[in-house]
Formats: structure tokens, sequence, C-alpha cells
């Protein structure tokens, strides 16, 4: 997965962007931030689009601020209504292409919702995200009850082999 230099350059500048926008809340930063170290590593191993897959890492729960401002709860599914507005006014002030714009906020539009979006790309994000918030969905003693989630949860061969190392060894 050798990055160009301007999927370098948009990665950085969207992270910066990121991070302005969450302003103290570490947590969703480090979040954003784990979720793309886990992106990357997927990319190596899955044919992704590099580019949208970390943009949509970076901004996948961009929606979540606004959501607990309007609605006071963070759930999914307000995250898939208000983050694509949020991510596209970004990614459009950033000038990245429309067509990775599009394609970043139809995941994030869906990164709860699996089965709406069938692309690698969505794939390799959901799997990122759920390496990173697996711990806080399934006790860890229960070894039978993780295995089965993760073979049921995970949707690239790379996402589960990681989320067996991790949770499993």
């Amino acid at each position: 997965m050798g990055l160009t230099m301007n999927i370098k350059r948009e990665k950085e500048r969207v992270l910066l962007e990121m991070r302005k926008y969450f302003g103290s809340d570490t947590k969703r930063i480090n979040h954003a931030k784990t979720v793309l170290k886990f992106t990357e590593e997927i990319l190596k191993h899955e044919n992704g689009d590099c580019n949208v897959v970390m943009l949509s890492a970076i901004l996948h729960d961009i929606g979540i601020k606004e959501c607990e401002k309007k609605y006071r709860s963070s759930s999914g599914q307000l995250q898939e209504k208000e983050g694509p507005p949020i991510a596209r006014e970004i990614l459009h002030r950033l000038k990245i292409k429309k067509d990775v714009i599009e394609e970043v906020c139809k995941i994030i539009a869906s990164h709860h919702s699996p089965g709406e979006v069938d692309s690698i790309n969505f794939k390799i994000l959901w799997d990122a995200d759920w390496l990173v918030n697996l711990k806080d969905e399934v006790a860890l003693k229960d070894k039978e009850k993780l295995k089965n989630t993760i073979d049921k949860v995970f949707l690239t061969r790379t996402g589960k082999e990681i989320a067996e190392k991790i949770y499993l060894l």
C-alpha cells in the first residue's frame, strides 16, 4: 500500500480538520486515529481504495458531536444521518475529488448498517471500526462468544485475522 504524496497530503489535511472539529474531545479524535491505523493495516492485504477508506476512517464518526447537540444521543442511526453533511462540507472545502467525497459520504451514511453498502471500501472501514469497538461490545473473557462474534461480524479475511490475533490469542 504505497501511498502517493497526494493521498498522504489529503489524509493529513483531513486529520487536521477532524481534530479541529472535535476540539478537546480526545476520545473521538483517538478513536478515529485508531480506526485509521487499523484501516491502513487492512489495506495492506485487501484491495480497497486507500484514499476513500482512509478518509472514511478519519470522518466516520464526525456526526457524533451534532447528534449529541441535537438529540442528546450518539446512536448509530443518528450518526449516519448527521455525519455525511459535515464530512461533505469538510471534504469539499479541502477540494477533495467529487467522486471520493460521494463514496466517503455513502460509507459514513451506512457505517452502522452492514449490507446497505457492499463495497470493499465499506468492508475495510467496517472491520477497522469493529477492531476498536469489539472490546466494548463483547465480554473478552468469554472466548467462545468472542469467536462467534468475530466470525459473524467481520467482513474481510484480514479484519477477521487481526481480530483473532488481538482478542483470541
